[in-house]
């Protein structure tokens, strides 16, 4: 089974910027999309950004749109979330997640993906 573990979350000012990492356990890192979802107190989870498995793709929610940017390096099996000009509203637990390896670039619902990590607390202050 694939484990994936997230980190890089904190207390952050409104306008800063944090940088979140999830790391990869096993082989097939490079065969999957991979995406951040992410979940505020009393909301549902919600997309965040995907990328395809060579990272030539990227895709986010238009909440997040010019201010967040996702990478990968498959070489070290590792995804990033780039957050710059957070909000309040950015508040949540973030959640990586790794796809199904199928080739098939399905990225924003949860079922579109396998694995889970158990998410990383980003809090930004007003």
């Amino acid at each position: 089974q694939v484990q994936l573990v997230e980190s890089g979350g904190g207390l952050v000012q409104a306008g800063g910027s944090l940088r979140l990492s999830c790391a990869a356990s096993g082989r097939t890192f490079s065969s999957r999309t991979m995406g951040w979802f992410r979940q505020a107190p009393g909301k549902e989870r919600d997309f965040v950004a995907a990328i395809t498995r060579s990272g030539g793709s990227t895709n986010s929610a238009d909440s997040v749109k010019g201010r967040f940017t996702i990478s990968r390096d498959n070489a070290k099996n590792t995804v990033y979330l780039q957050m710059n000009s957070l909000k309040p509203e950015d508040t949540a637990v973030y959640y990586c997640a790794g796809g199904d390896a199928s080739g098939i670039y399905a990225y924003s619902r949860q079922n579109d993906y396998l694995y889970w990590g158990q998410g990383t607390q980003v809090t930004v202050s007003s």
